[in-house]
């Protein structure tokens, strides 16, 4: 039993080595989405990710449309501050796919139009804060995933 992990097009290294080593302990796939806004062996994303990397299974895509291709047919939740559901909404299933969006603006707009009745966020407390750091926000969700999974 395990989650999927979806960064599109993540930016932040740091972030991505952090989610990397949330992935590997709790047995989580990363799958990295193209084009990335830093080099996949950047020392700032090994030092997020310590020296853990190299058990961690990652899989690696050219691109969005290269993504939905080979991942058709699975069933999938899209995180974004845009969603109208809320996180405590999703019914969890071994080997969903959590699809998160680049730090910078998240989600494409297409995405969030396409899969409207997918789209769950993490509801925040307080006006004067926009979203969640997105190693944060991973967290959350894949924890929330293995409690009702009972992992």
């Amino acid at each position: 039993m395990s989650l999927n992990i979806v960064l599109i097009e993540p930016e932040i290294p740091n972030n991505t080595g952090n989610i990397g080593r949330l992935a590997l302990a709790t047995g989580s796939r990363l799958h990295l989405v193209k084009p990335f806004g830093f080099e996949i062996d950047d020392k700032r994303l090994k030092r997020a990710g310590l020296d853990y990397w190299q058990h961690l299974e990652v899989i690696y895509y050219d691109s969005i449309d290269d993504f939905f291709v080979k991942n058709k047919d699975a069933k999938m939740v899209f995180l974004s501050s845009h969603g109208k559901q809320s996180h405590w909404d999703i019914k969890f299933t071994d080997q969903m796919f959590l699809v998160f969006g680049k730090e910078s603006v998240g989600l494409p707009k297409s995405l969030l139009e396409k899969y409207q009745n997918q789209l769950f966020k993490i509801p925040l407390y307080s006006k004067d804060i926009r979203s969640l750091n997105l190693a944060n926000a991973v967290g959350i969700i894949v924890y929330e995933g293995l409690r009702q999974l009972n992992l």
